[in-house]
């Protein structure tokens, strides 16, 4: 597994992560989160070894990074921030590369080579210098390198920034596979994503864990858990609204949108109660007012990330 033990780092006096602890185990992928200066990719940079820690560690694998740099980071795939690479290179040649760098030769260094190529979609730009690429050409050719080599364990600082929704897609689905025998670690700052392909999330604010949970525990924290909405397609005024009030277990009931031919109802449950859908759906059939849609919200993880990084 991957493990974070304690770590600190200080910037001359400014404090930028602040004694963070965690643990991926394999089969998990964990969404790294947090605003802007919050750590994020301080705290990815120590696991690493990218750079060394003002205090703790991170163990890979059953491997000190500080005391084993180098039999940790073979075990690691690292997509940094920004994806840097060597632009006058062509895509092959930096592959290979990377290639020799992690130790293969002959047959085998090739065959990785054309694996990653085809498996990151990269090679109807195989011949072309890296400068050329578009940024998302760019952002895969990083990935490629941090997957050459077949590692255990995947960090990765952005993985899709700069693609277009279509490669994104693939990313997500190579990395949804991935995880399947690997520890992954991604930072994002896409909600979205988080909500795709992680199976836990981590939340920083101030260099400090603010929040650790699945993302569906997260949304649970979302004032708008469990809240119904409904769709009339008819219009509803104030008197009905009171009647829905005053229905068992009810706590209040919000207009989300209102137009000439429809209106959107958000129902609150009163605290320790619940009004069920299908209570209401019969209440609307006896006022004879047609409903188009209804759903139970099961939060919202933006709203929850706004109000753990910001209390």
């Amino acid at each position: 597994m991957i493990e974070a033990k304690n770590l600190v780092k200080y910037f001359g006096h400014k404090l930028a992560v602040d004694d963070i602890s965690f643990t991926v185990e394999k089969g998990e992928v964990l969404g790294f989160l947090g605003p802007n200066a919050a750590g994020k990719s301080t705290t990815m940079r120590m696991l690493t070894g990218f750079i060394s820690p003002s205090s703790g560690t991170s163990v890979i694998g059953g491997r000190d990074i500080v005391k084993e740099p180098f039999e940790a980071r073979k075990m690691i795939g690292y997509l940094p921030e920004n994806a840097p690479t060597y632009p006058d290179m062509t895509v092959t040649g930096f592959l290979e590369f990377i290639s020799e760098i992690r130790g293969f030769s002959g047959k085998e260094k090739f065959a990785r080579v054309e694996k990653v190529l085809e498996r990151c979609f990269l090679s109807e730009v195989r011949f072309q210098t890296i400068n050329t690429l578009s940024k998302g050409f760019k952002q895969r050719v990083c990935f490629a390198q941090s997957i050459l080599h077949d590692p255990e364990y995947l960090i990765m600082d952005e993985p899709t920034d700069g693609l277009d929704p279509n490669q994104k897609h693939e990313v997500r689905a190579m990395i949804k596979e991935m995880a399947l025998d690997k520890a992954i670690i991604l930072s994002t700052h896409n909600l979205e994503e988080v909500e795709a392909i992680c199976s836990r999330a981590i939340i920083i604010a101030k260099g400090r864990i603010v929040a650790d949970d699945t993302p569906s525990g997260l949304k649970a924290g979302s004032s708008l858990h469990g809240a119904i909405c409904v769709t009339l397609m008819c219009g509803c005024d104030e008197a009905v609204i009171e009647e829905i009030r005053g229905l068992p277990g009810v706590g209040s009931v919000e207009t989300v949108e209102k137009t000439e031919s429809e209106v959107t109802l958000r129902i609150f449950a009163e605290d320790g109660g619940g009004c069920g859908s299908q209570d209401l759906i019969r209440f609307f059939m006896k006022k004879e007012m047609p409903t188009e849609k209804i759903f139970i919200e099961e939060g919202r993880l933006d709203e929850v990330f706004r109000k753990v990084t910001t209390s």
